[in-house]
Order: structure tokens, then C-alpha cells, then sequence
């Protein structure tokens, strides 16, 4: 079982608003190494140098969506195997195949209870403490 407090954890969201939700959530879970980025170009760059154990990013976003995110982040040698979590405002069909062909790990339908979140996380992780 994998303390929450140990994993370290990207939020990916245009939304100022939606990422300091997800990162209330988070905390309220147990985890203490929260990051987050309004872009997905700011964030692949901040992983990149500062690795992650945990990227929780929104798929709609200007610039680099989140399937083009979680290319890029599979196609990086030293950060191609990151747990990926998308989230979606959506539960389109076609964006979930196109995330599970790129290998996301998961993924949460927004709006989303702090259970539910939590619950996909231990689907990829395991129980957490």
C-alpha cells in the first residue's frame, strides 16, 4: 500500500478554478506533493526536469489537448511510463478509446466526487494509506 503522502502529483488544467479543486481533493486524500500547471507545454516541461509520479490532467485545453498531452508524455523515454489520469467534461466514447490506445491509465468523468478520484487513483496504485 503506497502512502498518498509519498507520491508526487501534476494537475493539468486551463481552469485555475478546477485545478485548485482537484488539488483541495487531493489533499484531503493525503497527499502532500501537489503540483499544477495551466498548460500541458508548461507542465511536460516542468516533468521533464522534475519528475512525477502522478499526472492528472484535463483533456479540453488550448494549445495541446490532453490525448496530444499524454502522446507526448509516452513518447518520452524517461517519462513514458507516468501513471496518467484524464479527465473529461465529457464521456465520449471515441476521446476514452483514443486515451486507452496512448495508454492513459485512467480516467474520471468531471464533474467528479473526491471518492471517486481517489478511487481511480487506487485502481492504478493500489490501496492507498
Amino acid at each position: 500500500m503506497p502512502a498518498a503522502a509519498t507520491i508526487k502529483v501534476m494537475v493539468v488544467d486551463d481552469q485555475t478554478s478546477m485545478r485548485a479543486m482537484i488539488r483541495r481533493s487531493l489533499q484531503d486524500i493525503g497527499f502532500k506533493d501537489v503540483r499544477d500547471k495551466g498548460s500541458a507545454i508548461e507542465a511536460l516541461n516542468a516533468i521533464k526536469s522534475d519528475r512525477v509520479h502522478l499526472i492528472i490532467s484535463d483533456f479540453n485545453m488550448p494549445d495541446m489537448d490532453g490525448l496530444q498531452f499524454l502522446e507526448a508524455v509516452r513518447a518520452d523515454p524517461v517519462i513514458g511510463k507516468t501513471v496518467f489520469i484524464m479527465l473529461t467534461g465529457s464521456s465520449d466514447r471515441e476521446i476514452v478509446q483514443k486515451a486507452a490506445a496512448l495508454g492513459v491509465n485512467n480516467y474520471v468523468v468531471k464533474p467528479f466526487a473526491p471518492a471517486a478520484l481517489k478511487e481511480k487513483i487506487e485502481r492504478v496504485f493500489g490501496e492507498l494509506e
